[in-house]
Formats: structure tokens, C-alpha cells, sequence
């Protein structure tokens, strides 16, 4: 299947990444869906703002402040196939409550730790709650007009994130402002009502040495912009490793038949570029527009949060008019908006510029997750959908890893 072929007709798309409707299940509207995903978002992006006020609290650097905001993205990354194969192999109703003692932990950790990597294992485990909710609410999802409705969430709260991680800290602390990931589960009783939480019957092993690779191969990778050579040794290593054991276990946790079809590679690959280059930008235009210009931290913090909420409702029209344009018209718009965010950041003279950066890098990754999230799960088998949303989210939160490192590179000089 080519990932440029249209799409078939609303009336003929695949049943979506679901277990069949029972009479006890109703859909979940697309507003508790997006309550449910979307507050990891604004965790993720609350530090922005911020790390100067978190290291100078830990009694470390600003650069190595960062190292909250890489583990955050590293365990989303790691947590969200994780979350996808319990999701497949124990239903829905234990996928959620999993989450849900996770983000409470995390939460009630980061609110007390007095030192870097406890405060770090907290944010792991609020990373690794988030990844199941956001698993959780896109299997529920079904179409690209639902979809877009969780990922614009994605950019919205994203946008809010920095500056209010910024205003909550200002007037409580930077620890209750990694804390606003927890209001997703205001929306757990709403979900859990409509949704069916039976767990499926599975009849297949869990492939535990499978899942043990993937989560080292995507350690590795993470890795790679801080240590590149130990990282980059490492992750071929696994790679390898990982590719070996698909092969002797086509059926396990990474299914080889997911792999060999176009669409969903392709798609993972271009999720995993653009959010790359978001989380870059995100990342890097704040203190570019510090040393560029005299604005203050809040105008500054105001002006990315309008570029980007501008980016996020661009992105819900596009994912509203995907079925009608097509995929290779939607597919062209995305791959020149992708391409002009970092070209002009890179050579724009005039530094307000870089606000439409902005907005040009979320619509990009916002629109690009909720298209491209749905062709890669129609591409899949119905038995691997929840798989195929587990591994699509992986590359996704690889560029949410990938980013703010890059980031660091750039502007702080590692």
C-alpha cells in the first residue's frame, strides 16, 4: 500500500484501532478523548521557560536541568509501546488505571525530590502514565477528523505549556507547574463509562526479550545528541539485536509484517522528522529571541503561545479537510511547511520572524500527527491496530527526545 494513495470513502474506512463496538460501549466524544491525551503536552513543554528557576532550586546548571526535560521525553517514548502492548494484551480498563497510579506517583514525587534524578524518576513515571492515556485515547479516536481534534490539543496545550509553566511558577512553584499533566485524569470517569474496558483473550506469550530490545534501541537513540559516539555504537548494536530477534519472531512485540508495509514506515519516519524539528524550534526560538532582541521573558512566552495556538488551529483545518484533499495534496503541504520552519529560522534576519517559525512547526507536527496517525493504523492488520499506534507514538516521541537535545547543542552549548 502506498502511503500517497487517497483514501478510500468515510463509508469505507477500516474499522478503526478498536475492539468492536458492544452494546455496552458508546464512542467517547472527541472532547474527553483530547482532555485525556492532551495535559502531557503542556508537562512536556513547562519547562521551557523555566530551567533557570529548576536549577537554580537542584543546585545545578541550566544544561543539566535539561536532563528533566530529556527524560520526560524518553520515557514517553519508551512507556508508549510499552502501554500499547498492555493495551492490546489487557484491555483498555487496565491500561487506564495503570496511567492513572502512575501520573499520581510521579507527581507526588516530583513535588517532594530534593535532588536531580529523584525528581527525574518522577517525571519518568508521569512521561510513562501520560504515554498509556495518549494510547489509550487515539485507539479510541478512529478517524482523522477525531484525530485532529486530540493532536491540535497537542499543539494547544503545547503552546500553553511555556508560559504557564512560566505563570505557575511565578506564583507557586516549578513544581506544581510539572504537575498540570495530572488534570487528564478529570476525564478518566467520562472514558471509562463509555469505553469498552474488557480485556481481550490473547493466546500468544508475551514477548518480553522483543520488548526489552525495543525499549534499549530507543534508549540508545535518545541518547545519541548528548553522547554520539557510545550512543550511536549502542544503538546499531541493538538495532541489530532487535532486527535478529523480528526475525526469528515475526509475530511478537514489533510484528515483522508491520514493518515491510510502505505506509506505516514511511509515516513513522515522517512523524519522527517533524516532531524532531518541533521540538527543536520549540525549544531553541525562546533563547534565540533573548539574545536577538530586549523583549522580557512573559512578551516573549506571549508571543510563542499566539504563533503556536495560530499553528494548532491551522492544523485541525487541514486534519478536518484531509479526507477531501487527499493524501498526496495533504502529504505536500505537509512536507513544505516541514521544510520552511527550520529553513527560516536558520536564515531569517529579522528575529520576530521566528514567532511564524512557530506556528509553522506546530502545524506541521500537529497536522502531520493526526493524518499521518491514521493512515499508519489503516495500513495495519486489525489484531496489530493498537500496535501499530504504539510503535507510530514511538517515533513521534523519539523527535520529542531527539529536539530539546538538539536544542541544548545549539543554544547552551551542550
Amino acid at each position: 500500500m502506498s502511503l500517497l494513495a487517497r483514501p478510500r470513502p468515510a463509508a469505507q474506512a477500516p474499522a478503526p484501532a478498536t475492539a468492536p463496538a458492544t452494546p455496552a460501549s458508546r464512542q467517547v466524544p472527541s472532547a474527553w478523548l483530547a482532555l485525556l491525551a492532551t495535559p502531557v503536552a503542556a508537562s512536556a513543554n513547562s519547562p521551557v521557560l523555566i530551567l533557570p528557576d529548576m536549577a537554580g532550586s537542584l543546585g545545578i546548571r541550566t544544561a543539566t536541568a535539561t536532563w528533566l526535560v530529556t527524560v520526560f521525553a524518553w520515557a514517553m517514548a519508551v512507556g508508549t509501546p510499552l502501554m500499547a502492548g498492555l493495551l492490546r494484551r489487557r484491555g483498555l480498563g487496565n491500561t487506564l488505571r495503570l496511567s492513572a497510579a502512575l501520573i499520581v506517583a510521579g507527581t507526588a514525587v516530583v513535588a517532594v525530590a530534593p535532588w536531580l534524578p529523584l525528581a527525574m524518576a518522577g517525571r519518568a513515571a508521569q512521561a510513562v502514565g501520560g504515554a498509556g492515556l495518549v494510547t489509550a485515547a487515539m485507539s479510541l479516536a478512529g478517524s482523522v477528523r477525531r484525530m485532529g481534534v486530540i493532536t491540535a490539543g497537542f499543539g494547544t496545550l503545547g503552546a500553553v505549556g511555556p508560559l504557564l509553566g512560566s505563570a505557575i511558577a511565578g506564583t507557586a512553584s516549578w513544581r506544581v507547574s510539572l504537575a498540570v499533566g495530572a488534570v487528564a485524569l478529570l476525564a478518566l470517569p467520562a472514558v471509562m463509562r463509555r469505553a469498552d474496558l474488557s480485556a481481550p483473550k490473547q493466546t500468544t506469550p508475551f514477548d518480553g526479550r522483543g520488548a526489552a530490545l525495543l525499549v534499549l534501541t530507543a534508549t540508545a537513540l535518545v541518547l545519541i545528541p548528548r553522547y554520539p559516539l557510545p550512543a550511536v555504537a549502542a544503538s546499531l548494536l541493538t538495532t541489530v539485536l532487535l532486527a535478529l530477534h523480528i526475525r526469528s519472531n515475526p509475530t511478537g512485540f514489533v510484528p515483522a509484517t508491520l514493518l515491510r508495509t510502505r505506509a506505516f514506515a514511511l509515516s513513522a519516519l515522517l512523524a519522527c522528522t517533524f516532531a524532531t524539528s518541533y521540538f527543536t524550534l520549540l525549544f531553541t526560538i525562546p533563547q534565540l529571541l533573548r539574545d536577538r532582541t530586549d523583549w522580557s521573558t512573559s512578551t516573549i512566552g506571549t508571543g510563542q503561545l499566539v504563533a503556536l495556538l495560530a499553528g494548532s488551529v491551522l492544523s485541525m483545518v487541514l486534519a478536518a479537510a484531509s479526507a477531501r484533499l487527499g493524501r498526496p495534496r495533504v502529504l505536500t503541504i505537509l512536507l513544505t511547511v516541514g521544510a520552511l520552519a527550520p529553513l527560516t529560522a536558520a536564515l531569517t534576519p529579522w528575529a520576530p520572524l521566528l514567532l511564524l517559525v512557530a506556528t509553522l512547526a506546530v502545524f506541521t507536527t500537529s497536522a502531520g500527527q493526526a493524518t499521518l496517525a491514521v493512515y499508519a493504523t489503516q495500513a495495519a492488520p486489525t489484531t496489530q491496530r493498537p500496535t501499530a499506534i504504539g510503535l507510530f507514538n514511538l517515533c513521534y516521541q523519539l523527535g520529542g527526545a531527539f529536539g530539546p537535545a538538539i536544542a541544548v547543542l545549539i543554544t547552551l552549548g551542550g
